[in-house]
């Protein structure tokens, strides 16, 4: 590492999954309007995503393609991102081969020069070990609350998954609020597990930990993560609230074509309509019987409605296609990629029905619109406790049988629909998301907390450049999942 008078030059590492991407795509765009020169780290298939977000061009030297490994069980060959696995099942196996990419990253990290930092997704754990080989600091980046991260903490440091016997008894949460394999009263190693807790000993040990959230929103949850010395949590968020993207980029959008889906919003608008919004993220796996209550329930709300589906097979086809020539204009189903960001800012969408992955949570919170919370997998479930019952910036989707994985038949889905859209409780959660999302833009602005955490970080790695400090601290070795600090 060079002396601290070099400018500083910050490597982003993202994991290669589009809701892990963009995050870490808007906090480059934060560095970059400072001023702080980048590295990206991708790989070939993501590199033209990478390069037209950031309105770069695709040859621009500051990304540098890794080789992503092939022959990985189960993997067709070409897709290097999560969002194209033909199951999120093959995750653990996509996720592991990503440690194949080691030795490339060394490599080309080798041959850049003053490097200030290492800002790299804590799916990446293998990046710390890199890191520490270079003395140069890491931060890890999870891309998700504070809120989760303290209640898993606290969850599993005092075993409190071990205890209940119903897997619904609430204790502050439930074990039905976790995926296998977290959720079980004794954890079985393996692939899941193994991920995990590598995941976990890296961040843990971290130089620190980028949080994509502002400190008003969850301060109880920063500072009894911040109690502990390592890592520390920077909240530099809401990142999609980020500078937008360069004039490139800008004008290129204005000559492509309107999306219909959005003429579609325009229309609305002009009949006075309230529309809600209907999106479950890349990777939930929804059965034909769940898609089909959906549909119901849909379309007996008598509520306009967008509804985006990825899956894209012949019964889920059928499913959409049916409802379509029954409901008419009244509601849009769309089988493409969707700039959310610009359906959520349209004035006519007045409530997201939402799988509560953190990225859209926020989103919803930036543009003041109050969300019906239904978690598919991961950390989603303790998104949606967050989002009903901390912040109460939305309601929840009504279960057959009151587990929080429960299915959700039509009725239960019209009721939440109507009251989210036309209740009393759909008021107070909309006025609760407006003064949220009034938080969330001062935060960001010139001045606000996370406007000055991240000068402050930038500042303080600019300090610590070449010293002991930055070099971190070897793995530690976690024999029970209770000792891990999550």
């Amino acid at each position: 590492m060079a002396s601290s008078h070099h400018p500083p030059h910050f490597v982003i590492f993202p994991f290669m999954s589009k809701g892990h991407t963009i995050p870490l795509l808007h906090l480059s765009r934060l560095l970059f309007h400072r001023r702080i020169k980048l590295t990206i780290f991708t790989t070939t298939a993501n590199r033209p995503f990478i390069a037209h977000f950031l309105g770069w061009k695709s040859d621009d030297p500051n990304i540098i393609d890794l080789p992503f490994p092939s022959q990985i069980e189960g993997i067709p060959q070409g897709i290097e991102s999560t969002d194209k696995l033909p199951s999120i099942s093959l995750f653990p196996a996509f996720a592991t081969a990503t440690k194949i990419m080691q030795p490339h990253f060394e490599q080309a990290l080798d041959n850049l020069s003053n490097v200030t930092a290492i800002v790299s997704d804590g799916f990446l754990s293998w990046t710390f070990e890199s890191a520490n080989k270079f003395g140069i600091p890491r931060l890890s980046f999870l891309g998700m609350n504070n809120y989760v991260g303290a209640v898993c903490r606290e969850v599993f440091s005092n075993q409190l998954l071990s205890g209940p016997e119903s897997d619904d008894e609430l204790i502050m949460i439930t074990r039905n609020d976790f995926d296998k394999p977290l959720n079980q009263r004794v954890p079985i190693m393996g692939p899941d597990l193994e991920f995990i807790i590598e995941s976990g000993i890296a961040t843990a040990n971290s130089y620190g930990l980028i949080s994509n959230s502002f400190y008003e929103l969850e301060p109880l949850f920063v500072d009894y993560l911040n109690s502990d010395p390592k890592p520390k949590v920077w909240c530099v968020g809401p990142l999609c609230l980020a500078e937008p993207q360069p004039p490139t980029v800008v004008e290129a959008r204005v000559h492509q074509q309107h999306p219909k889906w959005m003429g579609w919003l325009d229309q609305k608008l002009a009949q006075e309509c309230s529309v809600v919004y209907v999106a479950f993220g890349s990777q939930a796996e929804i059965s034909k019987e769940q898609l089909e209550e959906i549909s119901n329930g849909l379309e007996e709300s008598q509520v306009s409605f967008l509804w985006v589906v990825r899956k894209d097979d012949d019964e889920t086809n059928v499913v959409v296609k049916e409802l379509e020539e029954r409901v008419g204009e009244r509601g849009m189903i769309v089988r493409e990629w969707v700039d959310q960001i610009e359906i959520l800012k349209h004035e006519s969408v007045r409530g997201f029905v939402s799988h509560c992955g953190w990225n859209s949570v926020l989103e919803s919170i930036c543009w003041k619109v109050p969300i019906l919370a239904w978690p598919m997998m991961a950390e989603q479930h303790l998104n949606a406790r967050m989002v009903v019952e901390e912040i109460k910036i939305g309601l929840r989707v009504e279960t057959c049988d009151g587990s929080v994985r429960g299915f959700v038949k039509a009725d239960g889905l019209k009721k939440m629909v109507k009251e989210l859209m036309e209740g009393q409780n759909g008021k107070e959660v909309r006025k609760k998301v407006e003064e949220i999302g009034e938080g969330a833009q001062k935060a960001m602005a010139e001045g606000g907390s996370s406007w000055r955490t991240l000068n402050e970080l930038v500042h303080e790695l600019q300090s610590v450049r070449g010293s002991d400090v930055s070099k971190g601290e070897a793995y530690i070795p976690v024999d029970d999942l209770h000792l891990l600090k999550i």
